[in-house]
């Protein structure tokens, strides 16, 4: 006859999850481990390479002939392919010293490393990136965007009154999440287009909309409705931020800045302090997106507000690169070759 089961003693669930715990983060140490012996085995890799080409002026053919012995030293092991090889030799150019490869990029996966060398040049701005994808766990693919998005340019810099209204470092925190300008072309739209259809655009492509607006914000909903004194009032778009533990009103204005925009916000923040916030919320914090801005307007529109909010621009098709902007003709060059062209057919 089978024993009856024990009853597992009260401490059991919270030992279990301690062990998890520890499990967990003794796998990701190991993880981190192996990563960053691979990616100082590729850099010791790129600095001989490195040396033998100063020294005995090796030329492509040779790395070539590098690449196919390795791989056939090593069938089935990845990494030694032509361009990862140059890769490496960039990647140790790039980094001469083995101590900061250790402490910063040794801590994010080699193709991180690899997309971080190819598309920015400036050791400060690489930096930046790689402790961004280290803060935030960023994918290959996240990273790409948020570099060709040009973030470094733009986070941290929305108009606020956040040093004012809120304590620190709940203020740090705050304006180090904003930006000044955030961009929509994901929505693909372009010309004159409604504030409703940008919102619905955003609610559609929620994923990316996150990823612009970054890390730790939680989508509420948008035209959220408010009930003050039986009238009904919309917020456009409602988010929590788990790591201000606050509510986040943006509003969003197809227009340039005006002052009342501010007044109908910090009315929406009162609101939502009293009828959504519990005790242990912050308190809430108020966006308002615009097409433009003035800075003097949005400065003397938030000097005596008491709630916190930010004013930043958006768009919602990309800009021209500059060198492309350069070499378009202006209106007035158009201009005139299309009255050249009208006088050349009158002849």
């Amino acid at each position: 006859m089978p024993k009856p089961p024990q009853s597992l003693p009260t401490n059991y669930p919270a030992f279990l999850d301690t062990l998890k715990e520890r499990i967990h983060a003794a796998r990701l140490r190991a993880a981190l481990a192996v990563n960053r012996e691979l990616v100082l085995l590729y850099w010791s890799i790129g600095r001989d390479i490195l040396a033998k080409q100063a020294k005995e002026g090796w030329r492509s053919e040779v790395i070539d002939r590098l690449s196919k012995d390795l791989r056939s030293a090593f069938p089935g092991v990845r990494g030694f392919s032509r361009s990862n090889l140059f890769y490496m030799r960039a990647f140790a150019e790039a980094y001469p010293d083995e101590t900061r490869v250790q402490q910063l990029a040794g801590l994010i996966p080699w193709f991180h490393n690899c997309v971080i060398i190819d598309k920015l040049k400036e050791p400060a701005d690489r930096e930046w990136y790689m402790r961004k994808a280290i803060e935030h766990g960023w994918s290959r693919n996240v990273l790409a965007i948020q570099i060709e998005r040009r973030l470094h340019e733009r986070e941290g810099r929305a108009l606020s009154n956040f040093s004012r209204a809120l304590p620190p470092p709940q203020s740090e925190l705050a304006q180090a999440l904003t930006k000044d300008e955030y961009n929509f072309d994901f929505l693909g739209l372009t010309g004159d287009v409604e504030e409703r259809d940008i919102e619905r655009g955003l609610v559609d492509n929620l994923k990316d909309f996150l990823l612009e607006l970054g890390k730790g914000f939680a989508f509420i909903g948008s035209q959220y409705p408010l009930d003050v004194s039986g009238e009904e009032y919309r917020i456009d778009l409602l988010f929590y931020h788990v790591r201000l533990h606050c509510y986040v009103v943006i509003e969003l204005k197809n227009t340039k800045f005006k002052p009342e925009y501010a007044g109908k916000l910090n009315f929406y923040l009162s609101a939502v302090d009293d009828l959504l916030r519990h005790p242990p919320d912050n308190p809430s914090i108020g966006m308002i997106l615009c097409k433009t801005q003035d800075a003097m307007a949005v400065e003397y529109s938030l000097r005596d507000v008491y709630k916190p909010m930010g004013v930043a621009e958006f768009t919602t098709t990309s800009k021209l690169p500059k060198q492309l902007a350069l070499e378009l003709p202006t209106i007035e060059e158009l201009e005139a070759r299309l009255k050249k062209k009208k006088r050349l057919k009158k002849r």
